[in-house]
């Protein structure tokens, strides 16, 4: 025959810890889902100069940056002081424009083509002589939609 004991002293029940996983699973796949990654690192340094009439850009994805400035400080003895110009991961010469332009189209979709722009990211300290040549190696490529990365500045 069992035997009826007095009331023990209540404990709380222990935590489920079944859930636990799936909510650890979750998190981790949506910061996997969120996450961009960096699609180049930056050789040189550049600080944009300022500008009155600023406006974002609406479809980041369709973009190709060109970023001109002096090289950051571990590069300067490869590369030299004077402003050299990044494409994607490599410096480049001013003759590799139309090639880099060629690679971006091929990288892109059909549809996508007519509405690819160019970032120029240059330094404000950058010769707009620089700048200039950069532009006319674009118009020979025919990538003839031109973005210049600037900060917003004060209208005077």
């Amino acid at each position: 025959m069992a035997r009826f004991t007095g009331k023990k002293a209540k404990e709380t029940p222990a935590l489920n810890m079944g859930s636990m996983s799936d909510i650890i699973f979750m998190l981790l796949f949506f910061f996997m889902v969120i996450t961009t990654m960096r699609e180049s690192s930056l050789y040189v340094k550049i600080i944009p100069p300022q500008g009155t009439e600023v406006t974002k850009l609406e479809k980041k994805s369709l973009v190709s940056y060109i970023n001109v400035g002096v090289p950051l400080q571990d590069q300067q003895k490869k590369y030299g002081t004077e402003p050299r110009i990044q494409l994607n991961d490599q410096i480049s010469e001013v003759s590799d424009i139309i090639a880099f332009v060629e690679q971006e189209r091929e990288q892109r979709n059909e549809v996508d083509r007519p509405f690819l722009t160019t970032a120029i990211k240059a330094d404000k300290q950058v010769r707009m002589g620089m700048v200039t040549d950069i532009k006319q190696e674009l118009r020979k490529a025919g990538a003839l939609r031109i973005f210049y990365n600037a900060t917003k500045g004060m209208r005077k």
